[in-house]
C-alpha cells in the first residue's frame, strides 16, 4: 500500500507547457505516472506532450478528474497556483517551486487549511510511490518498491537512503520530500503519521536538517503513540555553525534544540534509532527490523 499518491492518482502539470513543466512531466510520463494534463492559462484548448492543457486547475478537474497537481510556477505566482489547486478541489498539492516568498507561504497555507487538501513541499522534490507515480523531480530509478516510509527534507538526502534501501535488500512504500522551507505545507510528523497508518509500511526512515522543530515533535509524537514502528533518523547539519543559513531557507540554528546534536538527542530520548552518517541508513534499517 502507499500514501498520497498510487497509480490511480490522476496528476496534473501546473505549469504544464513551460521549460521546466515539460522537462519533468515527460520523465513522470516516461516512470508510467498517469498524468492526464496539464494548466497553462491561455493555451487551453492545446495539446502538449500528447495531452491536453488546460486554462484552469479548475477545467481538470471538470473534465479529466484530476485530484493531484504538481507545481512548476514561477514563484510570483506559486502560492496562486497553490490556491487554485486548493480551491478546485485537488486532494494532493506538489509545489516544488523553490524560492516562493515567505508571505506568499502565509497566505496560501492559511487558505488551504480548510480545504481538505495536503501540501507537499514548497522547495521540495516530491512524492514517489515506485513503480507506480512519481509525482515530483527524483531520480525515479533510484527507488524499489518495498515496506519502508521515507520522510525527509533534503531531496538529495532522500535519493541517498534509497539507494541505501535498495542495496540493504530492502524498498519504499512512498518516499515524501516535505522540503526544507521555513513554511511547509506537510511536517515531519504528519508525513511519520501517514506512515504510521499504512498497514503495509513496516518501518520509516526519518531525515532531518539543523533549524526548527519538526524533527523533536515529530519524535516525541512516535513515542506517544507507543513506537509502533521502527524509525531510523538522520539529521543533517551536524558540523554547522550556529546563526549561518546551510542550503534551505529553513536550515539555520537559531536556538540550542535547533543544533544536530540535539536533535538527534531528542530523537534518540523518544526511542528513534539514530544514525551519524546516512551511509548507515539501509544497514541500520535492516538491522532492527531482524532481516
Amino acid at each position: 500500500m502507499s500514501v498520497l499518491v498510487n497509480k490511480h492518482s490522476r496528476i496534473i502539470v501546473q505549469g504544464f507547457t513551460g521549460k521546466e513543466g515539460t522537462f519533468h512531466a515527460e520523465q513522470m510520463i516516461a516512470y508510467g505516472t498517469n498524468v492526464v494534463g496539464g494548466v497553462t492559462p491561455g493555451k487551453g484548448g492545446q495539446i502538449h506532450l500528447e495531452l491536453p492543457v488546460f486554462n484552469s486547475v479548475e477545467e481538470t478537474v471538470l473534465q479529466a478528474g484530476a485530484d493531484v497537481s504538481i507545481i512548476f510556477v514561477p514563484p510570483a505566482f506559486a502560492a496562486d497556483a497553490i490556491i487554485e489547486a486548493a480551491a478546485a478541489g485537488i486532494k494532493v498539492i506538489v509545489a516544488i517551486t523553490e524560492g516562493i516568498p515567505i508571505q506568499d507561504m502565509v497566505r496560501a497555507k492559511a487558505y488551504i487549511a480548510d480545504k481538505g487538501c495536503r501540501l507537499i513541499g514548497p522547495n521540495c522534490p516530491g512524492v514517489i510511490t515506485p513503480e507506480e507515480a512519481k509525482v515530483g523531480i527524483m531520480p525515479g530509478f533510484v527507488f524499489k518498491r518495498g515496506s519502508i516510509g521515507l520522510v525527509s527534507k533534503s531531496g538529495t538526502l532522500t535519493y541517498e537512503a534509497a539507494d541505501q534501501i535498495a542495496k540493504a535488500g530492502l524498498g519504499i512504500s512512498t518516499a515524501i520530500g516535505i522540503g526544507g522551507d521555513p513554511i511547509i505545507g506537510t511536517t515531519t510528523k504528519e508525513a511519520v503519521e501517514l506512515f504510521m497508518n499504512d498497514p503495509e509500511t513496516e518501518g520509516i526512515i526519518m531525515i532531518g536538517e539543523i533549524g526548527g522543530g519538526l524533527e523533536a515533535e515529530a519524535a516525541r509524537w512516535i513515542h506517544a503513540n507507543g513506537n509502533k514502528k521502527p524509525v531510523v533518523g538522520f539529521i543533517a547539519g551536524q558540523t554547522a555553525p550556529k546563526g549561518r543559513k546551510m542550503g534551505h531557507a529553513g536550515a539555520i540554528v537559531g536556538s540550542a534544540d535547533d543544533t544536530a546534536a540535539a536533535k538527534m538527542r531528542i530523537m534518540e530520548e523518544n526511542g528513534l534509532t539514530v544514525v551519524s552518517s546516512p551511509a548507515q541508513i539501509g544497514a541500520t534499517m535492516k538491522r532492527i527490523m531482524g532481516i
